[in-house]
């Protein structure tokens, strides 16, 4: 995924922060890897994020079908769902209206593909920096047409300081936004340090350590590498891009990488 983010939690037992001993390896990509590379993957990952749309930039969602086939594979989910970008929000109303629709959608979207009720679903929101009120009605709307299916509610944000933005966190923006709302958040900083590059560690950095200490999942490494943000990570490929463990990199399987408390982090098995 190649974006400004987001990733919030809602209403549900996860660790706490001192709880955070332990973390997982995962990874996202637009594009569906292929049933038979899943067995492959899992040597390295123990979960895969899985879009239930269209993902930024795509036509058609080729995870589409294949939930029995991750999760066969010995596979946790991060379970997406690619939301609006500012342009199209209009008004705080039109927002509202959209956060509900665009839940409706998601929640469907994941009975159909099998996901138990009560699978955290994270809204991947493009943009960052300080959320603007169009962009908190949508999110915040979204959130709670997702709890009130059934589901649990998350967002996939920015944990970098914003310098155009008085340094605005967008996390943290959310967070003290939420109205009492209790979010648990996908953090995305990939700059070197804290993020370790691209690297595959047997013992993964811990989300709290991304800068944003709520965390429950960090996003640390994105394909191809956003030379602006990580242009300090020096392991990268030559090309640009992230490849794993175990497959050619002419096979051109990029992915983004990610750390988090749980081996299944939206608990979609």
């Amino acid at each position: 995924m190649n974006r400004l983010w987001l990733v919030a939690a809602l209403t549900f037992s996860c660790p706490t922060l001192s709880a955070q001993s332990a973390a997982y390896l995962g990874f996202d990509r637009n594009t569906y890897p292929g049933d038979a590379i899943l067995k492959t993957l899992h040597q390295t990952f123990s979960y895969a994020g899985y879009w239930l749309n269209n993902p930024p930039g795509e036509k058609t969602n080729t995870w589409s079908g294949h939930r029995a086939a991750v999760e066969s594979a010995g596979l946790g989910f991060l379970v997406l769902f690619n939301g609006r970008l500012y342009a199209a929000l209009k008004s705080i109303s039109k927002a509202t209206e959209l956060g509900n629709s665009d839940a409706q959608a998601a929640t469907t979207a994941a009975r159909h593909q099998g996901f138990p009720a009560r699978t955290i679903i994270f809204l991947d929101q493009e943009q960052g920096g300080r959320m603007l009120p169009e962009q908190k009605a949508y999110l915040y709307a979204w959130v709670d047409g997702v709890i009130a299916a059934g589901f649990r509610a998350g967002v996939y944000c920015s944990g970098i300081p914003n310098k155009d933005d008085d340094n605005i966190v967008t996390a943290e923006d959310i967070r003290q936004g939420a109205a009492g709302r209790q979010m648990v958040y996908w953090a995305i900083n990939d700059a070197c340090p804290p993020a370790p590059g691209c690297a595959f560690p047997a013992r993964p950095p811990l989300p709290s350590d991304s800068g944003v200490g709520f965390a429950e999942v960090w996003q640390y490494a994105q394909s191809p590498q956003r030379r602006d943000v990580a242009g300090r990570c020096s392991n990268y490929h030559a090309d640009g891009e992230c490849y794993p463990p175990g497959i050619p990199p002419g096979q051109r399987l990029q992915v983004d990488v990610n750390a988090a408390t749980s081996p299944d982090p939206s608990q979609g098995r």
